[in-house]
């Protein structure tokens, strides 16, 4: 499928690394064209001008920029993005004050109250980049929860959740993005609080094993 990914750090990288590798085309963007043109290379993905050129003709659109440039990213975007499939795999972290993320609404349900005519779905933000590149860990494959209320966006998104090595699992409406979110701000605090190296996935154990 065609992919457009708008931000090229960690996360943006990692994600146009596995999906380029599983044989999707993707198309990157950054703050300016040189690091999406050095991003794109360090890929095998493609640079575009511009977050609106990447979308035009993408199935998938992910956002994969710091949550507080997500107002500023969705108005250059306008109506550009109306009725695609955009993957929310940002998070709000507060380390200081944890209770003010995890006591108000998801990033994702943000997006889909401003931009109703967007199929919001929300996926990878529980997974650090070393991770998204390769969701492996030991042998044992790490879980890819999605979640949306959009039945059809939900499943493309599964469907690329599964091709670049994840075990897809379907996780419910967009509110349990609310879960997701809170699943990445834990894994995150675990690292920083343990000393942890930042390569660790979440995997639900037992039935089914597959």
């Amino acid at each position: 499928m065609k992919i457009a990914i708008i931000g090229s750090g960690n996360v943006g990288k990692a994600l146009a690394k596995s999906s380029v590798k599983a044989g999707h085309k993707v198309t990157m963007t950054a703050t300016s064209t040189e690091k999406a043109a050095e991003a794109a290379k360090a890929t095998g993905a493609h640079a575009a001008n511009s977050n609106q050129e990447a979308v035009e003709d993408a199935d998938l659109v992910i956002v994969a920029v710091p949550y507080d440039k997500l107002g500023e990213v969705f108005r250059g975007l306008g109506t550009a993005v109306d009725g695609k499939i955009v993957v929310d795999a940002t998070n709000h972290v507060n380390i200081q004050n944890p209770g003010e993320v995890l006591g108000s609404l998801s990033n994702a349900e943000e997006i889909q109250n401003r931009h109703p005519k967007v199929r919001v779905v929300k996926a990878f933000n529980y997974a650090f980049a070393a991770r998204m590149a390769e969701p492996v860990v030991s042998g044992t494959r790490l879980d890819g929860f999605v979640v949306g209320d959009d039945q059809a966006a939900k499943d493309k998104v599964l469907e690329l959740v599964e091709s670049i090595g994840f075990r897809p699992i379907d996780a419910g409406p967009l509110v349990m993005a609310r879960a997701l979110e809170s699943m990445g701000l834990l894994i995150i605090m675990l690292q920083i609080k343990h000393s942890w190296p930042w390569q660790n996935g979440w995997k639900l154990v037992g039935p089914p094993d597959e």
